[in-house]
């Protein structure tokens, strides 16, 4: 009798912990049931070619969203990551364009704009935990800060990328495209920063900051590192945007911004810290990108598109939320 009446609630307390330990669970669920929806309206959107081209189109919000996680993990927020990556691609791109559009200028010039990306993400640190504006104000100001020296840099969009550049983007080695190394490399980069004590002490910064420091993190360099890796990430957003569409354009990441955000969210990370996962944001991610690619198949009408993507994301975020709490409820 007493182990027919424990089974059902030892069950619920292994989902519960299941869903604590793995909070994108309910992105994944989600995530499922868009690729099916996806494949019935256009079932070559699951063939290899079409997953391949989902990953290559997205690639870039894939790593703003995992950007925007590691300043989210600690509670703040980054609303300048649009900006930097249109700043990391006009750099490049011109650098690129003035060096000659060799393979050593592609080279130096993608290390130059990795140091732009990590810079801009100390500016953000500093001005957030350093002297400790208000995330949101402060990164909003930096961002309209970033946009002007990426206009300042390019006024114009436009400047074609060197074809040695967006041909490896878009190409094959051995018969499988880059893009897919990429998405390898960095998967295998998250799992070593994934088992650092960064992450850790990000989350613990975000739980509670005042214990954190009671407990002797030094919460303000955690908190800039959060910003740094950023930097670093909207960098590689960059890239992937300069590699899809081969050219320059100043205003390339605006609208990205406030998608890495819902990213985010839709991964089941908390905007107030302490709760997440990378890998739940890069779910967000894809996410919107099936939500995007359904509306489009299902043939909605181009002037309603805007209005069910939204509606169709909100909708998303609402599912994930209500799965969650029922789930450790």
């Amino acid at each position: 009798m007493t182990s027919a009446a424990s089974s059902p609630i030892t069950t619920s307390g292994s989902i519960k912990r299941l869903f604590e330990r793995f909070p994108f669970l309910p992105a994944l669920l989600i995530l499922v049931a868009l690729l099916a929806l996806n494949g019935l309206y256009q079932p070559r959107s699951l063939s290899f070619v079409g997953m391949t081209g989902l990953i290559k189109t997205y690639l870039a919000l894939m790593m703003l969203a995992v950007a925007q996680t590691y300043v989210v993990f600690a509670g703040d927020l980054d609303l300048s990551a649009g900006a930097i990556v249109s700043l990391v691609n006009v750099v490049v791109v011109v650098l690129m364009e003035q060096w000659g559009g060799s393979g050593f200028s592609v080279i130096a010039a993608l290390g130059v704009g990795l140091a732009v990306g990590l810079a801009c993400g100390i500016v953000n640190g500093i001005v957030v935990a350093g002297l400790r504006l208000q995330a949101i104000v402060a990164t909003f100001a930096t961002s309209i800060f970033f946009t002007g020296l990426a206009l300042y840099i390019l006024p114009v969009a436009g400047t074609p990328a060197p074809a040695a550049f967006w041909r490896t983007y878009g190409g094959r080695f051995f018969e499988i495209p880059f893009v897919l190394y990429a998405v390898v490399a960095l998967a295998l980069l998250l799992y070593v920063l994934a088992r650092t004590r960064l992450a850790t002490q990000l989350l613990a910064v975000g739980d509670d900051s005042q214990a954190a420091f009671q407990t002797g993190l030094p919460v303000t360099a955690i908190r800039m590192k959060g910003y740094a890796l950023c930097g670093l990430f909207a960098a590689l957003a960059a890239f992937c945007i300069t590699g899809d569409t081969a050219s320059g354009d100043p205003l390339v990441g605006g609208k990205m911004t406030l998608f890495s955000v819902a990213a985010v969210v839709l991964g089941g990370s908390a905007l107030s810290g302490g709760v997440g996962s990378v890998a739940g944001s890069v779910l967000g991610a894809l996410i919107i990108g099936l939500i995007n690619s359904l509306v489009f198949f299902v043939g909605t009408p181009s002037e309603w598109q805007n209005l069910v993507q939204g509606l169709a994301i909100l909708i998303a975020l609402m599912a994930g939320i209500m799965v969650g709490r029922r789930a450790r409820a």
